[in-house]
């Protein structure tokens, strides 16, 4: 295959294209990171988004068809209140986790910035694509959607630019495209170790082109007096989400759906997460648990090998 690797989304970006696929593919995909990453970023001053942000408690703000539709299915998403919240940038921006300057905030703090994350205080115009947060202070952020949106819209681009097979790898978002070199065309993806080094494996999952996303709390967190605090936050205490869990992983058709319910099952836990996960139409989920126990859905039963012997299936 070929190969590159680029920086954006915060992350190490790799994009990789089988033959007669070239390096013009892998670029194009990039230009297109590129191009939404600036459109939808909170983490700069300037962007679509921030003008919505910006303009909280003020007025309405027309976006592009891009951002609005986004937005549109953060903010329906969030209703749903199992967990996502797309409106939690007033906890992202006070504790700073994975930033610059992160901090355990006072307790007042937290609870003030509780009334400012209510996804129904954000008010969608269809026909004039605004966009209207209604209290000051509230800000949008797309943090746990924009990367699955994007590795959809590459492969998009890609098959439409003649690209028969392909993976993209957006730093937790892999989207696999067409058949692999091998010969019954499935692909073998290593599903990542929480506790070691980026692409070690715990075990490997051999699928057909899918979505597999992870999402867990081992790559962005604070440590204070001994105590780790992560960057997954509970919408109804303002704090870290508490349970055992250490990531999941979960197996879809696009991208945008494994962003959605990885954070929608990490909080539930995997007592309500795997019923839950077992109930929607072509997803499947991998639990780790900082407890080093796997847990799974039955659909991958047998498309998923456990590799690493410090952990154990349940």
């Amino acid at each position: 295959m070929i190969q590159k690797q680029y920086y954006g989304l915060g992350t190490v970006i790799t994009l990789s294209v089988s033959e007669p696929a070239t390096a013009a593919d892998l670029d194009a995909g990039n230009r297109l990171i590129k191009h939404y990453e600036d459109i939808l970023t909170v983490n700069r001053p300037v962007s679509e988004v921030m003008s919505v942000n910006h303009a909280a408690g003020q007025q309405p703000v027309q976006v592009s068809k891009i951002t609005y539709q986004l937005i549109k299915r953060a903010v329906a998403v969030s209703k749903w209140q199992l967990g996502f919240n797309t409106a939690i940038g007033p906890l992202v921006k006070l504790w700073k986790i994975g930033f610059d300057g992160a901090n355990l905030p006072a307790d007042t703090e937290i609870k003030n910035r509780l009334q400012l994350i209510d996804p129904n205080d954000i008010h969608l115009d269809d026909d004039q694509q605004t966009v209207f947060l209604t209290k000051p202070g509230m800000e949008i952020d797309l943090g746990a959607i924009a990367k699955g949106y994007i590795a959809d819209a590459i492969k998009d681009l890609w098959i439409s630019m003649g690209v028969e097979s392909g993976i993209i790898d957006l730093g937790g978002n892999i989207l696999l495209v067409g058949d692999s070199a091998r010969p019954n065309g499935l692909w073998r993806i290593g599903v990542q170790n929480p506790l070691k080094q980026r692409h070690t494996a715990l075990g490997i999952l051999t699928t057909p082109a899918k979505s597999i996303v992870t999402s867990g709390i081992y790559e962005r967190y604070l440590v204070i007096n001994g105590h780790n605090y992560h960057h997954m936050f509970d919408s109804k205490t303002g704090y870290p989400i508490q349970n055992d869990l250490e990531s999941v992983t979960i197996v879809s058709d696009v991208s945008i759906d494994g962003d959605i319910w990885t954070t929608e099952a990490f909080y539930q836990d995997i007592d309500k997460g795997i019923p839950l996960i077992e109930k929607q139409p072509g997803l499947d989920a991998i639990f780790v648990t900082r407890d080093f126990k796997v847990a799974m859905t039955s659909g991958l039963k047998d498309r998923f090998e456990l590799t690493d012997n410090h952990y154990h299936l349940i």
